[in-house]
């Protein structure tokens, strides 16, 4: 069976976020039509870079990025 989907992306730009942004850096993220994850699209200076993650892959992500060691 074939499905069309609509994908819902956000977007922003990087500068006021990272010291090293560039004038025309940005983020987006778009999810993917079955709802199971985001396709990560990072535009800057030095070229872009894309990556895909699993909403589960996400939240062990932000759980790393928030690790406080003891």
């Amino acid at each position: 069976m074939i499905e069309q989907g609509k994908r819902k992306a956000v977007f922003s730009e990087l500068k006021g976020y990272c010291i090293h942004a560039g004038e025309n850096d940005f983020i987006e993220v778009t999810n993917w039509s079955n709802g199971e994850g985001c396709d990560v699209c990072i535009d800057h200076k030095n070229g872009q870079e894309r990556f895909s993650l699993t909403f589960g892959e996400f939240d062990l992500l932000t759980v790393l990025m928030n690790w406080k060691s003891e």
